[in-house]
């Protein structure tokens, strides 16, 4: 058995991306409602922590004390190894720079916003946030600043769809109503 704490110290500034990953994942489930507004909320916690600058993600005295049974650990990890050889194949440490600091707290920023994308309850639109998220945590873990900028790019894009569909959608409201 070992402790979240545990193993966020053996991450050290790469547990952000660990946390990032697994609380995003359920984000990109399109037409998945309720789990992705619930899960949103931690990833913006997350992600302020970033943003604030700290080095590794702070979690309450309970839950860092939380035992996790390595025989999970190992099962999650075989579970995963596919996916995680095949992003490997094609991630590895470029542009660095891009996931320390100073640069690693716009990145907080960033997933600040794409978080609270998330929670907005329209069918889809927990899917991109959470797809560039996952772009960014893994970008994050594997010190690749081109994930990093991969992931700014589509969420980004998301956020500026959102914003002209809402204008968008507010002008013919107005116009229909004749105001």
């Amino acid at each position: 058995m070992v402790t979240l704490d545990w193993i966020m110290g053996q991450l050290h500034e790469r547990a952000f991306g660990l946390f990032l990953l697994v609380l995003a994942l359920p984000c990109c489930i399109p037409f998945l409602y309720g789990v992705p507004q619930i899960v949103a909320l931690p990833l913006m916690f997350v992600s302020g922590q970033m943003l604030l600058g700290r080095s590794t993600p702070w979690l309450p005295r309970k839950l860092g004390a939380r035992q996790v049974a390595t025989a999970s650990l190992e099962g999650l990890a075989e579970r995963a190894g596919p996916w995680l050889r095949r992003i490997e194949a094609v991630s590895r440490p470029r542009l660095a720079a891009l996931t320390r600091r100073p640069f690693d707290q716009l990145v907080g920023i960033a997933l600040v916003v794409f978080s609270a994308s998330i929670l907005v309850p329209l069918p889809g639109t927990n899917t991109v946030p959470g797809i560039a998220v996952v772009i960014l945590s893994m970008g994050l873990l594997q010190r690749d600043g081109i994930l990093v900028i991969l992931g700014a790019v589509l969420g980004t894009a998301w956020i500026g769809t959102l914003l002209v569909a809402g204008a968008t959608l507010a002008s013919l409201i107005k116009a229909w109503l004749g105001l």
